[in-house]
This record gives C-alpha cells, structure tokens and sequence, in this order.
C-alpha cells in the first residue's frame, strides 16, 4: 500500500539553527529578562527615574513649588495671628525656592 503523506527529512544536527530556535522559544516564552532586574532598595518611598534629564527635572521642581506656594497661601487666609505669619513665611520660603527653579531651569533652557 502506497502512503499518501511522504516520510519528513532527515534530522540533522544543525548548531545554528538550535540556537535560532532557543532564541526564539526565549522570546516568545520570555524565558530570560532582557535586563538582569535589580531589586530596589527598600529605604526610599518615592524614587526619580534614571535618566531623566535636568530641564524635566527643574520644571516639574517649579510646577511643585507653584502649587505648594498656592496650598500655603489659602490656608494662610483661613489663619489668624502667629498662625498666619508662619504660614505666609513658609509661602515665602517657597516662593524663594520657585525663584532659584526658575533661575536654575532658565541657565539650562535659556528662551
């Protein structure tokens, strides 16, 4: 009786194509991280990415300043006495902390 589905070649040992197949497998299966992970430390809560660049960094520095110094100026108004002039006096460290930011970012982006 004949067979209707020939014989499949002959298996030969073929070192690249193992190694084109265990890459492959790896990546379809992510058997292997494309980084070593590294575990991070457990000291800080809140951490900056690597690699952001310094003008990014400055600017979102000012952006904090700007809406910390609005927070401490509304909860100014809602104080009376000693109370108050803390509160405006922290506004004020913050407003001079926005100033250097502002300085800082406009030496590494100068528009």
């Amino acid at each position: 009786m004949d067979k209707l589905i020939p014989d499949p070649p002959p298996l030969h040992p073929d070192i690249a194509a193992d190694a084109n197949a265990e890459r492959l497998i790896e990546s379809l299966l992510n058997l292997k991280p494309a980084q070593p992970e590294e575990k991070p430390s457990s000291d800080p809560l809140f951490t900056v990415v690597e690699g952001v660049d310094v003008e990014s960094l400055l600017a979102n520095l000012s952006e904090t300043l700007a809406s910390a110094s609005a927070m401490a100026g509304d909860l100014a108004f809602d104080l009376d006495g000693s109370r108050r002039h803390v509160a405006l006096g922290l506004q004020q460290l913050i407003e001079l902390g926005a100033l250097l930011a502002n300085r800082a970012l406009d030496v590494v982006d100068p528009r």
